[in-house]
Formats: structure tokens, C-alpha cells, sequence
């Protein structure tokens, strides 16, 4: 394998995971949408997109993007049920995106088994804090793609 074949393979892989984390990024503008319409919360459509957006950036994106919906609900209705319900909604999307939806669009696109999208990014913000968790999924793809690059080489060899 040469340098060519080397830099083609780890471009589709990242290629790959980024349409991944597109598809995921629109996911999550859509359940928020969804799940700020029913709320009845204002702006819903501003939220969802910014959510969509900030969903791209690992740990803290998620977060910033419940601070809107939650503060145009106190504002709203001046109580605390409808914080908490906004709050609901952002860790019912927090769970549905990490455990199911993420892991398979990564499973889709980059050809990364469940278990290894749900395990290793785990393993790695053990050992790395913070980077490791940030740097797994691109890592996944890029370990994949070789993987499935070997085993059809060998299967033509």
C-alpha cells in the first residue's frame, strides 16, 4: 500500500464519519424541533437549528443548546414545570442520540459495529479525558475502513 492508497482510504473513512455526524447534527434539529413544538416553547425552530448546529461540537454543544428552549420557557410561563419539561426533552434526546441513533449511523456509514461505537469512545476518555472521547469515532471510522480494506484484499489475494 502506498501513500496515495493510504491517504485515499482515511479520506473516505473521515469522509464517511462526517456525513455520519451531518446526519446525526440534522437528527437531533429535528427531535428537537419536534419536542419544542409539543412544548408549545417559543422560537422552537430557532432552538432546533442551533441545536442541530451546536450538536457538532462533542460535550459541550449539547448542553449550550438546552440554555435557550429552558430560558424561553421560564420566560414564557414563569414557573418551573416548563424548564423541567424543556430539561425532559434534552435528556431524552441525550439518551436516544448516544445509545441508539449515533452508533447507528455510524454502523451505516462507517461500517462500525455498535458495540464499538458505544465501548470505545468509553475506554478512551478513560485514558485520555475529554480527547479521547472527541477523537474516537473518527478513529473508529478510520480503524474500519482499513479493516474492511484488509480483509477484501485478502479475500482477492
Amino acid at each position: 500500500m502506498n501513500l496515495r492508497d493510504h491517504l485515499h482510504t482515511t479520506g473516505a473513512a473521515l469522509k464517511h464519519w462526517a456525513i455520519a455526524q451531518l446526519l446525526d447534527s440534522l437528527a437531533i434539529g429535528a427531535l428537537w424541533l419536534l419536542g419544542l413544538y409539543l412544548l408549545h416553547v417559543p422560537l422552537a425552530l430557532l432552538w432546533a437549528v442551533l441545536a442541530a448546529l451546536l450538536q457538532i461540537v462533542p460535550h459541550f454543544g449539547p448542553i449550550l443548546s438546552v440554555l435557550g428552549p429552558a430560558l424561553a420557557a421560564t420566560i414564557k410561563w414563569m414557573d418551573w414545570e416548563h424548564p423541567a419539561l424543556v430539561l425532559g426533552l434534552y435528556a431524552a434526546i441525550a439518551v436516544l442520540d448516544g445509545m441508539l441513533l449515533e452508533p447507528y449511523l455510524m454502523r451505516r456509514t462507517s461500517r462500525v459495529p455498535l458495540w464499538a461505537s458505544l465501548l470505545v469512545p468509553l475506554g478512551l476518555g478513560i485514558l485520555w479525558p475529554f480527547w479521547g472521547v472527541l477523537v474516537a469515532p473518527p478513529l473508529l471510522a478510520i480503524f474500519y475502513a482499513y479493516r474492511a480494506r484488509r480483509s477484501n484484499s485478502s479475500r482477492v489475494s
